[in-house]
């Protein structure tokens, strides 16, 4: 091989293995996915309730639409992290866990998925009108708003049907100023809405009952 083309090859091989050298070091941004994690909370109350229970899914504010983490850090405003993401859309991971929570309170017959084919005697319907990362400057909150409604299966008379609406509202601060302090945040505040929503449920079905 001629003497003179050796350079250039060497510091073309040179420059690849450096270039890999790099990215090994400094990987692309990869994205990050977060779950709401937390225990079903206890609720106490007598005993259990002859009714079976279907959560619809629920609906949610076109703002927070998508699986990306919103924040809001001043007025009129909401961003997106990039690199971070929910698992799942809030709507879809909400009705999740309030259902899980439902069932897992065992003072329900039956708590049935939308799909179900099964007939429930009463239908918990809900929307997500907030669900985000409130930004200050000397904390973070996750903000997290439900509307839920209950309706009876049975009643024909969309008047009499509706049984109770109510609005959630919980706000908790984050421990950490990061998506992750923001999903450890917004899991206390579903737990907290879930176990509220959860005793509204049977005191609004036993009245009903009773």
């Amino acid at each position: 091989m001629n003497r003179y083309l050796r350079l250039p090859i060497f510091l073309f091989v040179l420059i690849l293995a450096l270039t890999a050298c790099f990215q090994l070091k400094h990987p692309k941004n990869r994205v990050q996915y977060y779950i709401l994690e937390y225990d079903p909370p206890p609720v106490t109350r007598p005993s259990p309730l002859p009714a079976a229970i279907r959560v619809e899914r629920f609906s949610v504010a076109p703002m927070y639409n998508t699986d990306r983490m919103v924040y809001r850090d001043r007025s009129f405003r909401r961003d997106e992290y990039v690199y971070h993401k929910w698992r799942a859309n809030p709507a879809d991971m909400v009705a999740y866990f309030l259902s899980r929570d439902i069932r897992d309170s065992g003072l329900f017959r039956a708590v049935l998925p939308s799909e179900s084919r099964l007939a429930a005697s009463y239908i918990l319907e809900g929307s997500v009108d907030d669900f985000f990362e409130q930004d200050r400057e000397n904390e973070w909150q996750a903000v997290l708003t439900l509307s839920i409604t209950i309706v009876s299966a049975d009643e024909p008379d969309v008047s009499s049907a509706i049984l109770y609406q109510k609005i959630y509202r919980a706000r908790k601060t984050c421990r950490q100023k990061n998506p992750r302090g923001l999903a450890e945040a917004m899991s206390l505040a579903m737990a907290e809405m879930s176990k509220n929503i959860i005793g509204d449920l049977y005191d609004c079905l036993r009245e009903r009952k009773d």
